[in-house]
């Protein structure tokens, strides 16, 4: 099926835990722009796993921003580093963020916990937008609706 394959895909490459590991590690990987269509990059807590039924996941959601192609590498390194710096009010809410590389654009997903928890949602989403100078619309999808609804879930919150 889909699901184990893509399950199957997914390798632990690098644990950090301070910011000198991250950027030893940010130094020595390619950046989104580098990467072959269809590649996906994780970035996430130590022990939550980039799955829907991942424990901590389940609950939660996603902000998801677009970019034209091999445009997201700023904003992908922002959005790391505003992660590890600890930059956001709501921060324990986020599991990790994405970057998924396509042929026609570039998506990076920020993944939260608690996705019925609007207050901090919102907050999120508008940060991660003022880190990054993101003008465009963004939109939050419960992981519970993408699972039943693939690409036809709805954003339920959106800045």
């Amino acid at each position: 099926s889909k699901q184990v394959a893509w399950g199957s895909s997914i390798r632990p490459i690098y644990t950090f835990s301070t910011v000198e590991e991250f950027w030893s590690l940010y130094n020595n990987i390619h950046r989104p722009s580098r990467l072959a269509a269809g590649a996906d990059l994780h970035c996430f807590k130590n022990r939550i796993e980039p799955k829907w039924e991942d424990p901590v996941c389940a609950g939660g959601g996603k902000w998801t921003m677009t970019f034209p192609k091999s445009k997201s590498d700023t904003c992908w390194l922002y959005t790391l580093l505003a992660m590890i710096g600890e930059q956001f009010d709501h921060g324990d809410e986020i599991c990790g963020a994405v970057v998924n590389v396509r042929s026609r654009q570039e998506k990076i997903a920020l993944w939260t916990k608690n996705a019925a928890n609007e207050p901090a949602q919102m907050s999120i989403g508008k940060q991660w937008k003022e880190f990054l100078d993101y003008n465009d619309m963004i939109g939050f999808i419960f992981h519970e609706d993408a699972k039943k609804l693939d690409r036809g879930a709805k954003n339920k919150y959106t800045t």
